[in-house]
């Protein structure tokens, strides 16, 4: 019996190790993201870091970011905590990215009204976007759930891939 299951497992590790060998390089890869754009409902100019993890299981990755943005009176830090999919667009090299999950907003009047207190609000976002492989990304998210979270942005970047 114990020559059986060791005889699993190492077929099983033989499976595995045949489809990592497959798998393909840039889909392997984690990548820090830097974007920048403007938003609406605050009308304000934005621009922030995010990590992308590798391929998750299928498509899917984890996206985490923080941003920080000045406008129209406020000062907004905003914490998304993204989950997205990507589809190739055929052999052009884009890639249209769509997903989205809670973002934290950190807001704080901007002088003149020198208010010391700080807001923190909840809410969810939905992303919709299109990626080149160079590492060109432009997108747009649509926001809601708390009055200091804005409810439209649109920004463009440029993905890094780590190796």
């Amino acid at each position: 019996m114990v020559l059986r299951s060791g005889r699993r497992l190492a077929l099983a590790g033989v499976v595995c190790a045949v489809f990592m060998s497959l798998a393909s390089p840039a889909a392997a890869q984690s990548s820090i993201n830097f974007n920048a754009g403007a938003s609406i409902d605050p009308t304000q100019v934005y621009g922030g870091v995010l990590w992308e993890s590798r391929d998750i299981g299928g498509r899917f990755r984890i996206r985490p970011g923080i941003e920080g943005g000045i406008g129209d009176g406020l000062r907004l830090g905003m914490i998304n905590l993204d989950l997205v999919a990507k589809f190739p667009l055929g052999g052009s090299g884009w890639s249209l990215i769509q997903g989205g999950g809670p973002v934290i907003s950190l807001s704080k009047f901007a002088e003149p009204f020198d208010d010391e207190s700080l807001e923190v609000h909840a809410g969810a976002s939905y992303l919709l976007g299109f990626q080149h492989d160079s590492g060109f990304f432009t997108e747009a998210r649509l926001s809601g759930g708390g009055a200091f979270v804005p409810q439209l942005k649109l920004g463009v970047g440029w993905s890094v891939k780590m190796k």
